[in-house]
């Protein structure tokens, strides 16, 4: 099935992208207005200096701000579903290109409104509430901005400055062919999708360990490729920071998450340090339960109990989704109906098509949610991480302009973990089948906690000693990131993993290198996740209404003010640390029901 090309996938799999352009006239009309709102925005240069005035540019440049996410998001969603197909290549670049062009045509209106005074910004503010954040945003960016041209300058070369991503996914996604592997005489076919999201699961030793071989040894011919673009893209960080004026890239990546380096530092440290005792224990149970001699790195994403793999149709999965989300209440769960029933998913397996999931939120429109379907309850939890982050930009752009809808990555993953917790809750509650219960718990503990916590958090530590690497002025190679991320990997693990070969690659497989220092916030947000859905456990639709009203609050909040409006003080580390013991005490649960 994940061989298919994507002319052949049944409509009912794939999303319905006239919910944004009911035809490729509109998306050109749209397309041609955002043109025609840069001049206008442009004959406003020089005269940006009064309160009126300022709000009347900030009026235009949302304008122009909804029709860039509409045509990229659009044209990204296009593409991401078939990297094969050069149409979608193409009108993804020439959209890139027109929003980089409008985008550098229009910079200069934040350093106009910035060059005015205080009295005046804050008079703007008052007359038009919506336009606040932003000027306050602006206030807070000018020690760093260069000046007009300069940053004209860069805007527009932003489709360059992007290529390293996009060199990456298209290497990735549509140039590497892997051959199949057979295996007691049965062939298996073998993709990026097929190992990501299905053999590395697997509950056969023999295939996932054959397949996690097979697929290192083919994506080590292209290492040095992407080591070079690796590098690229850091040194591309490295020179802005300086260009801005920032100490260190460090200080650059976070800055615009609204969060100091000691949230950053603690997130990886006590993880690394806290964390390990518990996986390490969990990954001894798992050798335990199998009967193993010794447990391969290979091995840590394959389920506890091989023998049982709950199996479920989508229309299944629809209703499972609502009955263990009821405690969001009755708006939240038309949002999910009309997420099945409308066509947001994207769940086919095709060629060329994006691995793991994602959701796209265009501001004014019905969220895209893209998953691989394998007919898995594994499944139903990418789902429900998803649907969370469509929840989240559906009270944020309803009531927030789209100025003040780009959360902070810190915090954005919160919405989305909440979901799966409260919904592996609501299962475990329902159910008083042990085999079941153990199930979901291994699901929490093997792909909620392990995917935010381990997965991506090695990666944060990984990327870590990258960055330091780079902010001392030198360059990254594919011998360097090998030796890192074994050195993290190792550093995690210790004694009670064997590192297969091909381990150290891993750096290889995540687009999350090209976003900044985004790695590490899956388990900032889990770590909120986690004490709001505690909060849920003990007051129910009280403590969920709080939480959707944090929600609705967009960008206007820093994580900080966010988290503490949610109930969590995330200045301290005790959030972290309760979230720490909350994983240990699913071991110890699991541990009963199995052993």
């Amino acid at each position: 099935m994940g061989n298919m090309m994507r002319s052949e996938v049944p409509e009912r799999q794939c999303w319905d992208l006239s919910l944004l352009y009911r035809s490729e006239d509109e998306y050109r009309r749209d397309s041609d207005r955002i043109l025609s709102i840069a001049s206008e925005i442009e004959a406003m240069r020089g005269k940006i200096s009064t309160p009126h005035s300022i709000n009347r540019a900030i009026d235009l440049y949302q304008e122009l701000e909804e029709k860039i996410a509409l045509v990229t998001s659009y044209s990204e969603l296009k593409m991401s579903v078939d990297y094969c197909n050069s149409e979608n290549m193409e009108r993804n670049s020439s959209a890139s290109l027109l929003s980089s062009q409008a985008r550098s045509r229009t910079e200069f209106i934040k350093d106009e409104i910035a060059a005015n005074t205080a009295e005046d910004i804050e008079d703007a503010g008052r007359i038009n509430g919506r336009n606040r954040g932003f000027l306050l945003s602006l206030l807070r960016d000018k020690p760093h901005r260069l000046n007009i041209d300069e940053e004209r300058l860069l805007s527009s070369l932003s489709p360059i400055l992007d290529v390293p991503y996009e060199v990456y996914n298209v290497s990735k996604l549509a140039d590497i062919a892997f051959p199949p592997f057979t295996l007691n005489g049965a062939s298996y076919p073998m993709t990026y999708a097929t190992f990501e999201d299905s053999y590395q699961h697997d509950g056969n030793k023999d295939v996932r360990r054959e397949a996690f071989r097979v697929f290192s040894r083919k994506i080590k011919e292209y290492q040095n490729t992407a080591s070079s673009l690796y590098n690229a893209q850091c040194q591309k960080e490295k020179i802005i920071s300086s260009l801005r004026g920032f100490d260190s890239v460090f200080d650059y990546l976070l800055f615009p998450q609204r969060v100091e380096r000691e949230l950053y530092d603690r997130q990886i440290d006590l993880i690394m340090e806290k964390l390990s005792p518990h996986m390490r224990r969990y990954a001894k149970l798992k050798k335990r339960v199998w009967g193993a001699d010794e447990i391969f790195y290979s091995d840590l994403k394959a389920p506890l109990d091989p023998s049982f793999s709950p199996s479920i149709t989508w229309e299944e999965c629809r209703s499972l989704v609502l009955d263990n989300l009821s405690v969001m209440g009755e708006d939240y769960l038309e949002m999910v109906k009309e997420a099945f029933d409308n066509r947001w998913f994207d769940w086919a397996q095709n060629q060329g098509k994006s691995t793991g999931g994602f959701c796209s939120s265009p501001y004014g429109k019905n969220s895209f949610i893209l998953l691989t379907w394998n007919g898995k309850m594994s499944d139903v939890f990418t789902a429900v991480h998803e649907l969370g982050h469509a929840g989240h930009f559906r009270e944020a752009n309803r009531c927030q302009s789209i100025l003040d809808t780009d959360v902070s990555c810190y915090f954005v993953e919160a919405s989305s973990t909440l979901n799966e917790l409260i919904f592996a809750g609501s299962l475990l509650k329902k159910s008083s089948d042990k085999r079941f219960k153990a199930w979901v718990l291994d699901n929490i503990i093997g792909n909620t906690y392990y995917h935010n916590f381990v997965t991506h958090l090695i990666e944060a530590a990984y990327q870590r000693e990258v960055y330091r690497i780079v902010d001392r002025g030198q360059s990254v190679h594919a011998d360097t990131l090998n030796r890192i991320y074994s050195s993290v990997l190792k550093s995690f693990w210790g004694e009670d993993v064997t590192l297969d070969e091909g381990a150290e690659l891993t750096w290889m497989r995540q687009p999350h290198y090209y976003m900044g220092l985004y790695s590490y916030t899956y388990s900032a947000g889990l770590t909120i996740a986690t004490e709001v859905s505690m909060s849920i456990e003990r007051e129910g639709k009280k403590a969920a209404d709080r939480w959707k009203e944090v929600l609705r609050r967009g960008s206007t909040l820093s994580p900080l003010e966010l988290s503490r409006l949610a109930g969590v003080d995330i200045s301290t580390e005790k959030p972290l640390l309760s979230a720490i013991e909350r994983v240990g005490e699913y071991i110890d649960e699991l541990e009963r029901l199995v052993l």
